[in-house]
């Protein structure tokens, strides 16, 4: 693995660094989550069509820039450090590559070009608060189903020539603002039971949608209500979406470790400016020992997370990788840098208007959605086989798995 970037990829940094610091602020950040649709427009669309950012890891057939994951990765990273509210997350992490990887070529052909260019956004619903199940980042989803029975979810029936959706799915991120909806919906009854997308564009009949209120308001999520509502099949009806969506788990939690550390970074680099100018006994607190020892403990953590984020970005470029172990790393130093942030702040750092809230409300929402820690460990180990004989096994035992030669002594 080589650790330098690329000129490429310094440029897409530096110029995504300008652009945010200019037009994303604290205030900005709050004026955007305000509004009904939870970002700024004018935002998304300097970003959409003055960068390409929505399209960057879309292949150029389809109006993408065709980047891969670990550009993606590095621009997400600079999202943030403002913690930047926009569609970025919903639309080109966890919607688009399903489209590309399972869509028709039509599908492919009239969606993706105006997921790349922003003119069209997307949001993945699933029923509950599942989203990290259905991804595989919590635990195999291979029993994972969309709903059906008392259970609730959205199911999906024949109707005639098509399929129509029922149900509801909270949670969903931009799912109240989004044009477009990537339904997971149960279907084939108890014999056959298994889950499939639908896609459900705006405007379809029978659909519901409420903007919920989040811990994390830079993370907008919103209900959908499904009433009968007429719905078109992602791909064809023989189609394993399981495997595909934990894939696109993976990926998408290399993308999130780096949003979570360019986040941690940024909230130490304010804590140590306050640090700096806050005075007393006559002297900034920053030059108190016990003040360094903390700052440089979170230094070491966003440090050592930084290259767990980079290297899961890399690996993630080249296939499955190592997005869950990356991202509970990532996640912790998060929390350990928004609360000492708030802690090292002082009194005026415990009042919920203060900057650093924004950033420790991002550490406790994303590991409500998308971990916590322990548990994507613990997938990664099931995963490897640590615990169970599997090929990670030896790195408990003597760097050999089991029945390849190793004893254990008793």
């Amino acid at each position: 693995m080589d650790t330098r970037l690329t000129a490429e990829q310094e440029e897409i940094r530096r110029t995504l660094r300008e652009l945010l610091g200019d037009r994303c602020g604290p205030a900005a950040v709050r004026a955007a989550v305000d509004s009904p649709a939870g970002y700024d427009p004018r935002l998304w669309s300097a970003l959409a069509a003055g960068l390409g950012l929505p399209g960057l890891a879309l292949p150029e057939a389809y109006g993408g820039v065709g980047c891969s994951v670990t550009e993606l990765a590095l621009a997400c990273e600079e999202t943030g450090r403002t913690l930047a509210p926009t569609p970025l997350l919903a639309t080109s992490v966890l919607t688009a590559p399903l489209i590309l990887g399972l869509g028709t070529d039509a599908q492919r052909a009239g969606l993706l070009p105006r997921l790349a260019d922003g003119s069209l956004t997307a949001a993945l619903a699933v029923a509950g608060p599942a989203l990290a199940t259905a991804l595989g980042l919590t635990g195999a989803n291979d029993g994972y189903r969309a709903g059906g029975g008392r259970a609730g979810g959205v199911q999906a029936r024949r109707a005639g020539g098509g399929w129509r959706l029922y149900g509801e799915a909270a949670q969903v991120l931009d799912g109240h603002s989004a044009g477009l909806l990537l339904v997971a919906a149960h279907t084939g009854g108890f014999a056959r039971s298994r889950t499939l997308l639908f896609l459900v564009p705006a405007g379809t009949t029978g659909r519901a949608r409420t903007r919920q209120t989040a811990l994390d308001a830079t993370r907008p999520q919103g209900r959908v209500q499904l009433r009968d509502v007429p719905a078109e099949l992602l791909g064809s009806e023989e189609t394993d979406v399981l495997p595909a969506l934990a894939a696109t788990g993976d990926t998408a939690a290399a993308v999130l470790a780096a949003e979570a550390v360019g986040a941690a970074g940024r909230v130490l680099e304010l804590t140590v400016e306050y640090a700096g100018q806050r005075r007393q006994f006559g002297r900034p607190i920053g030059s108190f020992q016990a003040v360094k020892h903390r700052l440089a403990d979170v230094y070491v953590a966003v440090e050592a997370a930084r290259s767990t984020a980079y290297h899961a970005a890399w690996a993630a470029a080249r296939g499955p990788g190592a997005g869950g172990l990356a991202l509970a790393q990532c996640l912790e130093a998060l929390r350990h840098a928004a609360a000492e942030a708030v802690q090292l702040h002082g009194g005026i750092g415990f009042t919920w208007e203060h900057d650093a809230h924004l950033y420790f409300k991002r550490a406790a929402g994303d590991e409500l959605l998308f971990g916590p820690p322990h548990r994507l460990r613990a997938r990664a180990a099931e995963r490897e086989g640590l615990f169970t004989g599997g090929e990670g096994a030896g790195l408990f035992l003597g760097g050999a798995a089991p029945g390849a030669g190793t004893e254990v002594a008793g």
